[in-house]
């Protein structure tokens, strides 16, 4: 039987052996038409090198040229910005391409570490340990072979070397064959090029070289940039979904600096841009960033052209320069947040840059005594400076303005706060402090003698610059005798649905049949800038009938709609929230709106109002509802009345939203556990889940199936990632978390019975209120935000 079946198996094998050499020959035909249509030697090492190592399975490969002298052989690698480092081998036994290259011999080497078995090839042959200790790598199999040419065909023109093999075997009889068929192909490319390598051509081979993408997609890419008149860069990024850091990191290599990319806050240093406007910044590709220790950082998309031509050196004489790579799109982001960014609606066309390379120019005047601070508040360039960083806030979405001079000689840093968090904008010089802002309470009609105690006040911005934006200003003496002054941005718009609020549906349920009530009280709670204002416009919104009056007492009115008859409050003139309610109680109102309840007098009168037939809306400053509830009995509001007028309290906190970047992800049992527990942590005191924890876990886990999926093999859930719209932090705008306290008999019972925070807690929760922690992890798991954000806005 085996005799029978011997012939059979060889024939077999035989078949496959030829199969395989065939497949190998039109691999190596693709490869050698590769070559012969690079341009220079460069090309070679670096566009056809993965297609090389592919062919053969191996990790790595070097090519060598023999040097000008004939004594050793070089492949060339390029480190800096004007510097190239020769890896120079000698022709000798002292290393195996060096050995390959004296003998003429190619090597097929099983492990280059085994002294017995390169002491078969010659017994003075030696592998250089010292590379794979210097730098990590471990090598084991190599295929060399070298490459010979010239008119007799036997002059030396190189190696090729080829480092260890993907599958941990020893290269085959097949690789054997194909490298001497290489180093032929190789030989012949040489000699019509006749050169030796130099510098490496684009600079974005080092995504060919790291194996980010294959050579044969840079070169499209470039064709394709070419032909679409675009940057490679912009080509690579939507077209083969290169990641920017890989750009960066390529960049960084090709040219032997760092790379640095575009900060959001990165504060600009007005002493460095003070002589440097946006075209010129942009036509020579560099831009100061900071003056470190080190010396004056630059970044640039060319830092070797830049360096080179000494323009830096021509504008910063006798400083000392850190250069850094940045690629196209991180530095037009750059100029654009230095500068100001290009067709911005609404401002003037001058960038801050200049503004304050204008009013430098009168700074030392100032410094000196020479100008009187009215004066200098009065100053065209600085009017513009004080418009132009109003503008930009607002275009960049911010809600705050904060300006925060340092004394003495210390700088006024300007920070803008945008979807709840502060970022560096600018810093102005300390000359132009008490200018500053002697200018913004000439804007808001304040006592500009007044530096001793705080100032409030309100700027209508219309009559100063292009925007119909309200600003509301505070001005706080700080350390060192000088005035710190915020500016809240009040932008007039129109209120947002109460269905696109972003409520729960659950909540929004009993939202709306709390409010749908023919009279009471109802509260929205939470701290400065939660969007109180914005809720009780969207609530509004939901009851305004043209049978319906609605009166409303604000300071200031931000939102306004047709149908409310809005006051604004003035308490100099005596215009407070309580004169107010007692005029709307004579005006015949069905619905009343007072901005804020901080006073006995205020919250009586809306208490009474309640009682007698009207719908009394209120925002608090309070932490969570039932909190809301001890802090009203505390101002001396009688139990009974306050229990009989309460509709509902609802709390209210802006989480960060996450960008349309975000990353999703499958979270592991251990995750969905640990989930379930942080949810019910407050639950855990109701009598439900006394009576049974884990049935009442249980039921947490089947309600959050069937309404998200949430423990399903396909759920997924996300994390923030980072991209250019949201300046890489991962979020992009705000959502409201929501707790809703409805006046239930029970919990006014308790409020009769003076009851304590926790038990009014534990009765809301058994009555279906939410907490801010449970509303925001529900939003998590519908993929709005993430649970780093919830809990930075949630006490528990």
């Amino acid at each position: 039987m085996s005799a029978v079946l011997e012939p059979r198996t060889t024939g077999s094998a035989n078949v496959a052996d030829m199969s395989a050499k065939l497949a190998f020959s039109k691999k190596i035909q693709v490869v050698t038409n590769r070559i012969h249509s690079t341009a220079n030697v460069d090309e070679i090492i670096l566009d056809v090198s993965r297609d090389i190592c592919q062919l053969f399975e191996a990790d790595r490969m070097t090519v060598y040229i023999t040097s000008e002298d004939g004594g050793s052989i070089v492949s060339k690698v390029k480190t800096g910005l004007n510097s190239f480092k020769d890896i120079k081998l000698p022709i000798s036994e002292s290393s195996l391409a060096g050995f390959a290259a004296l003998n003429k011999r190619h090597m097929n080497i099983k492990d280059v570490y085994d002294d017995a078995e390169l002491k078969t090839y010659s017994p003075n042959l030696a592998f250089l340990k010292a590379v794979d200790q210097r730098t990590g790598y471990r090598s084991k199999q190599m295929l060399i072979a070298p490459i010979l040419g010239g008119e007799t065909g036997t002059d030396l023109m190189g190696v090729v070397q080829l480092i260890n093999n993907l599958s941990g075997q020893p290269f085959s009889a097949l690789h054997d064959e194909g490298v001497v068929e290489l180093s032929k192909t190789l030989a012949i490319a040489f000699r019509v090029r006749q050169s030796m390598p130099g510098s490496i051509q684009s600079k974005f081979e080092y995504l060919v070289i790291d194996n980010v993408i294959a050579a044969g997609e840079l070169e499209l890419a470039t064709r394709t940039a070419r032909r679409k008149n675009k940057n490679v860069e912009d080509i690579l990024v939507e077209e083969f979904q290169v990641k920017p850091q890989a750009i960066g990191a390529a960049l960084a290599k090709f040219f032997g600096v760092d790379y640095e990319p575009f900060k959001a806050d990165r504060i600009k240093s007005m002493d460095l841009l003070k002589n440097i406007k946006r075209d010129y910044a942009e036509s020579n590709h560099w831009v100061p960033l900071e003056d470190s220790k080190a010396g004056i950082v630059i970044m640039s998309t060319d830092p070797e052209r830049v360096k080179s031509s000494r323009m830096v050196e021509n504008v910063f004489p006798r400083a000392k320069f850190v250069y850094k790579v940045t690629s196209e799109k991180d530095f037009k982001l750059t100029l654009d947040q230095y500068f100001g960014a290009e067709g911005a609606g609404g401002g003037s066309n001058e960038s801050i840059g200049d503004l304050l390379s204008s009013l430098d120019d009168e700074e030392d005047a100032i410094a000196s005594g020479g100008v009187d601070e009215v004066s200098a508040a009065a100053d065209n360039e600085l009017v513009k400076l004080v418009n132009k960083i109003i503008v930009d806030a607002y275009n960049q979405g911010a809600s705050d303005i904060h300006i925060e001079p340092l004394p003495g000689k210390g700088k006024v840093g300007i920070r803008f706060r945008k979807d709840g968090s502060l970022a560096n904008y600018i810093e102005v010089p300390a000359s132009y402090r008490q200018a500053l802002v002697t200018r913004l309470k000439i804007m808001c009609d304040l006592d500009i003698s007044e530096k001793r105690k705080p100032q409030d006040g309100k700027i209508k911005f219309k009559k100063y610059g292009p925007l119909d934006i309200e600003l509301r200003v505070a001005t706080i003496p700080t350390a060192g005798g000088v005035e710190d002054v915020v500016m809240r941005i009040l932008a007039a718009g129109e209120p947002i649905p109460l269905d696109k609020l972003g409520v729960l549906p659950a909540n929004m349920e009993r939202l709306k049949a709390c409010v749908s009530k023919p009279y009471g009280l109802f509260f929205v709670c939470g701290p400065t800038g939660s969007g109180k204002t914005t809720t009780l416009h969207s609530v509004l919104g939901f009851l305004n009938t043209v049978d319906t009056k609605i009166w409303t007492a604000e300071d200031p009115v931000e939102i306004t709609q047709k149908g409310l008859r809005q006051c604004q409050v003035n308490p100099k003139a005596g215009f407070t929230f309580a004169t107010a309610m007692k005029s709307f109680l004579r005006a015949d109102p069905d619905i009343i709106m007072v901005g804020e309840m901080r006073d006995k007098d205020t919250t009586s009168i809306g208490i009474e109002a309640s009682l007698t037939g009207h719908l009394v809306f209120a925002t608090l400053h309070t932490n969570s509802a039932p909190e809301s509830i001890i802090r009203l009995l505390d101002m001396g509001m009688d139990p009974f009345n306050f229990a009989d007028a309460l509709l509902g309290i609802l709390a209210q906190r802006l989480a960060k939203r996450l960008c349309k970047c975000k990353e999703a992800y499958t979270p592991t049992q251990e995750e969905v556990k640990h989930f379930i527990a942080e949810y019910c942590e407050e639950l855990k005191n109701t009598d439900e889940f006394k009576k049974d924890l884990n049935a009442g876990y249980k039921r947490v886990f089947e309600r959050f199936q069937k309404d998200y999926g949430f423990g399903k093999s396909d759920y997924v859930m996300y994390k923030a990632k980072g991209c250019d719209i949201c300046g890489g932090s991962g979020y992009k705008g705000r959502c409201g978390l929501h707790e809703l306290m409805v006046g239930t008999d029970a919990a006014k019972k308790l409020i009769v019975e003076h009851a304590r925070v926790a038990q009014l807690f534990t009765q809301a929760l058994a009555d279906g209120m939410l907490t801010l922690k449970m509303d925001g992890m529900e939003k998590v798991l519908q993929g709005v935000t993430d649970m780093p954000c919830v809990r930075a806005v949630c006490i528990k």
